[in-house]
């Protein structure tokens, strides 16, 4: 490293620190330090002697001999992952927790975004953030990348949709399997050469064009490593399942198929998870019969049907599509309970009376065969008017289902009832205008029964005598909140005048959550403040540990209610048929592993489904550049502020470079950017208006701008 110019102080220190870094073990003096960095010059030599005391007094070097330094002791090995960023900041987040650890592109390795590595943690400075290097790749997140072509006459390069690499991928022409420029292809990484810029890889499908809706939602699939296509092999094997229920497997059954039994699901729904049953009983009460898809009758342990499912472990809802976790001859044919077909069915029935206090109940394999098949608008119509086929049970099942809400929420459940974002979409998946679907008493009347049936099965299981342990189970858990976050969260609402109790026992915490959600309803703040009342909630998952479900204020849940379009849902149907059967219980890691794995999938597909939203609201706002909306401040960034426009729920972005009657700086602490000179504040929750600036669709990105009223 020869350099006859003069350096900088900074210079020095930097090729002084990384060299000890990558030498832990030599002992050098200051002339030997020089030579190595190229400090070659007399006034550049001075400076590294002067550099070597002080880093020796912060205690980043040892002084062995007099003059001689050695670093101060090799660092600590340490294993994670590591996270890649475009703009070079990347980190290592250590296993089983701790603190980011920035890693110098140099010093990565080209590892990829969410590589298992091994790293050596270098010794710290005073007063420094740590660094780290990496010396192993223990295992590869992702090979494959999603992107568009740019084909050249002897060679191309990916430009990748998501900017995990700071570099495009080189293709060597007889590796594109004949992709043309402008295609998204899936490419997938054959290497990357320590001194090369850019990873080499090769073309392993092409998408399609560009801009072409399919291509896009099959892209964003492909992103997130989901399938976008269904193996034919496990269709086949699906399609020679039998239709027939064969007469001995009814006999083994209880059967409803006499017992009044409907379905209420969306329109456009095609599997029928379930269906709910009610009689009047000779004792005056009622038996209600949730009744849910028996998927596992017919999707055996380890059989080809059921390894694709395990490794989907959850359909994906995109904004126009579904991609279904079972072969299309099961979720939509065989297992789905459609109206007037036998059906076998996994059931939970309940005697409750009219205050809907359950007085007894039982879990039995049933044959079902509905009668209506009722979407959630005509099954709402009877709710208000009283009118339509079966209204006296549905208005019992209504009744019955308020007073099993209003209960949960007396006991502490919060009540997150948010809007969901949806497109009125065309044949070629253009999206012609967005509404927001809201939940009404025929969606809680479902709820309510399903949110029963899946408490009650987990009950069934769990909870057993005192110093006896329970089998090993599949829960949904959802644990406190952090008390830090939720300090935070109360402090961010002060700003808007409102208070809530961050301490005391789980139910006060959590009805201090309600009335704040309900002090918020129609107020301009209310979509803000409700998402960030999400985002300081524990994530719920899937585990073996049960903690209890803090959100619905249960001590036992579990999800047994949608086995078509959730493994865990599987798992729990075959772990009741075994324990039901006084089987043993099944091994503790083995099932928190496959836990594990379902709930890295859940999240995987939110973030897949969140992306497609994302993509259609960026369409739908493409041909509407230049004009005015009015918005609020749904986030604010070092890089910008982002703006949710009220009338469509779309978000985009005024970049910081944008605002430029000043230098804003970022108060992290406030959620708020301040002009240094005029002390302007553009505060999170503010009423805004914008214009439409740029839409990019590769990014999913919009631009807004500030108008001229707001400038």
């Amino acid at each position: 490293m020869k350099s006859s110019k003069r350096l900088t102080k900074q210079e020095i220190v930097n090729r002084i620190v990384n060299w000890f870094n990558t030498h832990p073990r030599e002992l050098v003096n200051y002339k030997q330090v020089s030579a190595e960095i190229g400090a070659t010059s007399q006034v550049n030599k001075l400076l590294v002697n002067d550099v070597l005391g002080t880093l020796q007094a912060d205690d980043f070097l040892i002084e062995e001999d007099r003059g001689k330094y050695r670093l101060n002791g090799l660092g600590t090995v340490a294993v994670g992952t590591f996270e890649r960023k475009s703009n070079g900041k990347n980190s290592f987040i250590p296993e089983g927790g701790g603190n980011p650890i920035f890693v110098a592109e140099r010093n990565s390795m080209h590892a990829m975004n969410g590589d298992r590595v091994k790293v050596q943690i270098f010794a710290k400075r005073k007063r420094r953030d740590p660094e780290a290097e990496i010396i192993e790749i223990l295992e590869r997140a992702r090979h494959i990348f999603v992107g568009t072509l740019e084909v050249q006459r002897n060679y191309a390069f990916l430009i990748m949709d998501s900017k995990i690499l700071a570099n495009d991928i080189f293709i060597p022409k007889d590796k594109l399997r004949g992709g043309v420029s402008g295609q998204k292809a899936l490419v997938k990484i054959l290497e990357w050469p320590e001194r090369s810029k850019n990873p080499i890889g090769e073309v392993v499908d092409i998408l399609g064009e560009a801009g072409n809706n399919n291509t896009e939602m099959h892209a964003i699939l492909a992103d997130f490593g989901l399938p976008y296509k269904y193996p034919e092999n496990v269709e086949k094997a699906a399609d020679k399942i039998s239709l027939e229920i064969p007469k001995s497997e009814i006999k083994n059954r209880e059967d409803f198929r006499e017992v009044l039994t409907f379905t209420i699901d969306p329109k456009d729904a095609k599997d029928f998870d379930d269906a709910l049953s009610i009689r009047k009983q000779k004792n005056g009460l009622w038996e209600v019969g949730v009744h849910i898809a028996d998927v596992t009758h017919y999707v055996k342990i380890g059989d080809i049907i059921d390894k694709e499912a395990y490794k989907r472990a959850i359909s994906i809802y995109l904004v126009d599509r579904t991609i279904p976790m079972l072969p299309e001859r099961l979720c939509n044919q065989l297992c789905s309970l459609r109206p007037n077909e036998d059906k076998l069915s996994f059931s939970a029935i309940f005697e409750m009376n009219d205050n809907a206090e359950v007085k007894n109940y039982h879990i039995a394999r049933t044959v079902i065969n509905s009668n209506r098949r009722f979407t959630y608008e005509e099954a709402q119509n009877i709710i208000e008017t009283g009118e339509g086929d079966f209204k006296d049970e549905i208005l019992i099942l209504d009744k019955l289902a308020k007073r099993l809400r209003e209960k949960r929420f007396n006991a502490g459940a919060i009540n997150f009832d948010r809007y969901e974002v949806k497109f009125e979409i065309d044949e070629n998946g253009k999206p012609l205008s967005v509404y927001f679907k809201e939940s009404k008493d025929a969606n809680k009347l479902v709820e309510e029964f399903m949110l029963l049936a899946n408490k009650t099965v987990a009950e069934a299981i769990g909870k057993v005598p005192a110093k006896q342990k329970a089998k090993t189970f599949v829960y949904r858990v959802h644990d406190l909140p952090d008390p830090e976050k939720m300090e935070n969260f109360a402090e961010f609402i002060r700003k808007f005048g409102y208070k809530i109790k961050t301490t005391g026992t789980e139910s006060e915490v959590s009805k201090g959550i309600n009335k704040l959600l309900d002090q918020v309803q129609g107020k301009k703040e209310q979509n803000l403040i409700e998402t960030i009342a999400v985002r300081t909630m524990a994530k719920a998952k899937y585990s073996i540990h049960n903690v209890g479900h803090y959100g619905l204020a249960f001590h036992y849940y579990t999800h047994f209610t949608s086995p078509i379009r959730r493994y865990p849902d599987m798992m729990v149907h075959r772990l009741l048929e075994r324990y039901l059967s006084a089987g043993r219980s099944v091994p503790e890691a083995k099932t928190e592993e496959e836990c594990k794995h379902c709930s890295a999938m859940e999240n995987t597909a939110a973030m897949a489904e969140r992306a497609s939203i994302k993509y259609k609201q960026v369409e739908f706002m493409s041909d509407k550049l230049c004009m005015k909306f009015d918005g609020v401040i749904s986030g604010v960034t070092e890089w910008g502020l982002y703006v949710e426009i009220n009338e469509n729920k779309c978000e985009g972005m005024i970049p910081l470079r944008d605002l430029d009657d000043d230098y804003y700086e970022f108060d992290e602490k406030n959620y708020c950017l301040i002009g240094r000179r005029n002390r302007r504040k553009y505060n999170l929750g503010d009423p805004i208006t914008i214009k439409v600036a740029r839409a990019n669709l590769e990014r999913k990105q919009l631009d807004f701008a500030l108008c001229e009223s707001e400038e």
